[in-house]
C-alpha cells in the first residue's frame, strides 16, 4: 500500500506560498499549510482539497514564537508522513535603520533565519524515513548583495542561501534534495504592482508572474537542482551582481529605495509578496 505523503508549505495565505501550495496541489500533492492567525488559511485549504481531490490540513501559527514550530512538529508528527518542506514565510520591508525598531528587527531574523533552521531540523528525521525527501527554502535575489533601506533584510535571505547551501552538501547522498530559490519581484497584487513599476527599470524586468515563479521552483526541486533562480532576466541579473561592484550596486539602490521611503512607504511586507 502506498503512503500517502505530504508537502508542508509555510506562509502559504498568500502571495508565493499560496502559489506554491496550489502547484503542488495540481501534482497530487497532499498539503500541510501554516499561515498567521486571520488569514484564512482553513477556507484555502479546503478550495486546493475540493478542486484537485487531495488532502489538505492546515495550521495557523506565528514561527517567530519558537513554541509556535515545536507545537507544529509536535501536532503532525507521527500522524503525516512528510517528504517535502517549503520554508517560504518571511517578512521584508523597506525602511530607514533610523526608524527603525527592535521589534521590527526581531520579526525580520526570528521568521527568516531561526524559523527556517529549527523547523528544519525538527523535521530532518520525518524527511530521512523517505526514499526520497525534498526541502526547499524562499531567499531572494536581494540575498547576493546589501541594500540600503532593507538591512536587515537581505543579510537574513543571505543566510538562507548559505544555510541551505550547507545544508546540502551535509545531506548529500542521503535521498533529501535541498534547493534554495530567489526569486525577484512579484506582481501579486494592484499595490504591489504600483510599487514595482514605480522601481528603477532592473526591479521592472527582472519580475516574473507568481505563479510562473512557483511553477518553476517546484518543476526544478523535483529535477534535484540546489540553485534555483527563477526567469532569464533574474538569471542574467545575478551574472551582473558578479560583475557590478559592491558600492555601484548600493548608489543605484540608495537611489531607488530612497524614493520610497520618501512616498512614506516604510511598512514591513510579507516577504513572498514582495521578494525583492
Amino acid at each position: 500500500m502506498e503512503i500517502k505523503t505530504y508537502s508542508l508549505i509555510t506562509g502559504a495565505s498568500c502571495g508565493l506560498g499560496k502559489e506554491l501550495a496550489t502547484e503542488c496541489a495540481k501534482r497530487g500533492r497532499n498539503l500541510l499549510l501554516t499561515a498567521l492567525p486571520g488569514e484564512n488559511i482553513a477556507e484555502m485549504g479546503i478550495k486546493l482539497s475540493r478542486q484537485y481531490g487531495v488532502s489538505v490540513k492546515t495550521y495557523e501559527n506565528d514561527h517567530t514564537l519558537e513554541k509556535s514550530v515545536f507545537e507544529l512538529v509536535s501536532e503532525i508528527t507521527g500522524k503525516y508522513p512528510v517528504d517535502m518542506l517549503i520554508n517560504n514565510a518571511g517578512v521584508g520591508g523597506t525602511k530607514s535603520i533610523l526608524t527603525t525598531t527592535p521589534d521590527y528587527i526581531d520579526r525580520i531574523i526570528l521568521l527568516n533565519m531561526r524559523a527556517v533552521a529549527l523547523l528544519t531540523l525538527l523535521l530532518l528525521p520525518e524527511l530521512k524515513r523517505h526514499k526520497r525527501a525534498y526541502i526547499l527554502n524562499i531567499a531572494s535575489m536581494a540575498s547576493f548583495g546589501p541594500m540600503p533601506y532593507k538591512t536587515v533584510y537581505p543579510a537574513s535571505k543571505a543566510f538562507v542561501y548559505s544555510f541551505t547551501r550547507g545544508l546540502s552538501a551535509e545531506l548529500m547522498g542521503s535521498g533529501i534534495t535541498v534547493s534554495v530559490a530567489h526569486p525577484g519581484a512579484m506582481k501579486t497584487n494592484d499595490e504591489v504592482t504600483r510599487r514595482i513599476e514605480k522601481h528603477h527599470r532592473l526591479v521592472q524586468v527582472t519580475s516574473v508572474p507568481v505563479q510562473k515563479v512557483a511553477e518553476i521552483c517546484i518543476r526544478q526541486l523535483l529535477k534535484g537542482d540546489e540553485l534555483i533562480i527563477p526567469g532569464v532576466m533574474n538569471k542574467l541579473s545575478w551574472v551582473l551582481l558578479k560583475i557590478v561592484p559592491v558600492w555601484l550596486r548600493l548608489i543605484i539602490m540608495r537611489s531607488a529605495l530612497s524614493n520610497e521611503i520618501q512616498e512614506g512607504k516604510e511598512l514591513i511586507q510579507p516577504s513572498e509578496v514582495l521578494n525583492f
